[in-house]
């Protein structure tokens, strides 16, 4: 019988542990279409679009009117970057305007090393007012061409 009531106690124990755990989370589900994913959280929205290389490099290929950002240190990109390319580094974005990027309507195509610094940079630039921001990771998987 103590086994009985031992089993239960330990069954309503664990269950007043894990229930108040199980609080819902306010998401949003969305239609998915190429500019949104398919489940978006609440809150403010990035502000900027994240497309793969593949797209980076078909804008490259076929659109005239965009600049390529390099947000890597300058000694970085000194070693190797994107033709085409302009070196901002991350860490020199900030809150004045950037004069290198006169118009906030053009198209930015954004990358850094892997990925990480180029979503910051994005997040700053869309912060400036920059409407057209498009981050595509890091050099480090680009496989076209590459100056040194």
């Amino acid at each position: 019988m103590r086994r009985y009531f031992a089993c239960i106690a330990i069954f309503v124990l664990l269950f007043a542990i894990c229930v108040p755990g199980c609080g819902e989370t306010e998401v949003t589900v969305v239609e998915q279409t190429p500019e949104t994913s398919a489940v978006e959280t609440a809150g403010p929205p990035v502000g900027y679009r994240q497309i793969m290389q593949t797209e980076a490099h078909e804008i490259m290929q076929s659109d005239e009117d965009y600049i390529i950002l390099d947000v890597r240190t300058q000694s970085e990109f000194d070693e190797v970057h994107i033709p085409g390319a302009i070196c901002i580094p991350n860490e020199e974005i900030g809150t004045d305007e950037i004069p290198e990027l006169p118009d906030k309507d053009q198209m930015i195509l954004v990358y850094c090393r892997s990925g990480r610094r180029s979503k910051l940079a994005a997040e700053k630039l869309v912060a400036l007012g920059y409407t057209n921001v498009l981050e595509f990771g890091g050099i480090i998987d680009w496989i076209w061409e590459k100056e040194p």
